[in-house]
């Protein structure tokens, strides 16, 4: 867990995190130890099978649970018993009480599941997620290569997938850091399907922002 001025930040592994104060937000859950502290906002980032998990998400939902998310995942979520589902589309902004989320691209370039078919197009509006709460802007950058949306985003916390494959490999994280300019990063997509604590190193030693290398709880 990291603590940044009263903002706490939970690695749950892979992409998946809790971020608290006051309100609790959970993204992405996957593979998750069973949690007391439900989600009062539970972001989903995409469709595929490490993102919308639907054993982890009934781990970490209740009746007060304000889900967001893109089109192609609400109709995934209709039979859940939670305050709301909200559909949105990179651009957009929600505003849940005190927090505002927006929504931002996430995709590949260069990572190719077949020639000319990348894993995550632009054109399905795949996202990744600013969020604001207490005054701090934390950019989870969902599954993304370098992309252009990403210049001058200036988070006061970046969390960057640096396992390759499907995301970003350290070198190409270094670079979108770079572009970013965070004040802190947190590295993740690693551990539970491809890459591991070593990518983390490795991009650790390339930025010159501030890492913090969590261990998942």
């Amino acid at each position: 867990m990291f603590d940044y001025h009263g903002l706490k930040i939970t690695w749950l592994g892979h992409d998946s995190f809790r971020i608290k104060n006051g309100k609790t937000i959970i993204i992405d859950p996957f593979k998750i130890s069973p949690i007391s502290d439900k989600a009062d906002v539970l972001l989903i980032s995409h469709e595929h099978f490490d993102h919308l998990s639907p054993d982890d998400i009934k781990k970490v939902v209740n009746e007060n649970t304000t889900i967001v998310t893109i089109p192609a995942v609400k109709k995934e979520l209709s039979s859940l018993k939670v305050k709301e589902v909200k559909a949105a589309k990179p651009g957009d902004r929600v505003k849940i009480g005190d927090v505002t989320i927006e929504l931002v691209p996430a995709y590949n370039l260069n990572k190719f599941r077949e020639p000319g078919k990348v894993f995550h197009p632009k054109e399905d509006g795949k996202t990744g997620f600013i969020i604001e709460m207490k005054g701090v802007r934390i950019y989870h950058a969902g599954d993304t290569d370098v992309i252009p949306e990403m210049k001058g985003l200036k988070p006061d916390i970046a969390l960057l997938p640096v396992s390759g494959t499907y995301v970003m490999t350290p070198e190409e994280a270094a670079q979108a850091a770079r572009m970013i300019e965070p004040k802190i990063v947190i590295p993740m997509h690693y551990g539970k399907i491809v890459g591991s604590e070593q990518d983390a190193h490795k991009f650790k030693q390339l930025v010159t922002s501030e890492v913090q290398i969590l261990k998942p709880e």
